[in-house]
């Protein structure tokens, strides 16, 4: 199993995204509401794999039962990280990771974002572009 986890870094938003302030999305169900409720209800309680799981797992209505061996099956390919998220690439959201992997969402327009794009023990990188242009 690959892991999407980071350690000690930020992911920026994407630099093509037009949002000038993190955005709650309205559409439930989708990756983007789901995301958002999970990382902003558990602050610091979920590593990316568990939020990418996770946003599976209630998009497929896989019973808690079973997720163990859906996360195995889930994870037995490759997948995007969050760099891929549509919070970072349309949303204007932030990602930190901390020490332990866990993530935590800063939107675009907060002292705690601008913050973690200069602290020097913080990895930053690029959330990835919408466009290719």
């Amino acid at each position: 199993m690959k892991s999407t986890n980071y350690v000690n870094t930020f992911i920026l938003a994407s630099s093509d995204s037009t949002a000038k302030h993190g955005i709650v999305p309205e559409k439930a169900g989708t990756i983007a509401a789901i995301q958002h409720r999970l990382m902003h209800d558990k602050p610091y309680g979920l590593t990316s794999d568990d939020v990418l799981f996770l946003t599976h797992a209630e998009r497929a209505q896989i019973p808690r039962s079973e997720w163990k061996q859906a996360r195995l099956e889930f994870f037995s390919k490759p997948k995007a990280c969050l760099r891929c998220s549509p919070l970072v690439k349309q949303f204007g959201w932030g990602l930190h990771h901390d020490d332990k992997g866990r993530v935590a969402l800063y939107g675009v327009e907060t002292p705690a974002y601008r913050q973690f794009t200069k602290k020097p023990d913080v990895k930053t990188v690029n959330g990835m572009r919408s466009s290719r242009v």
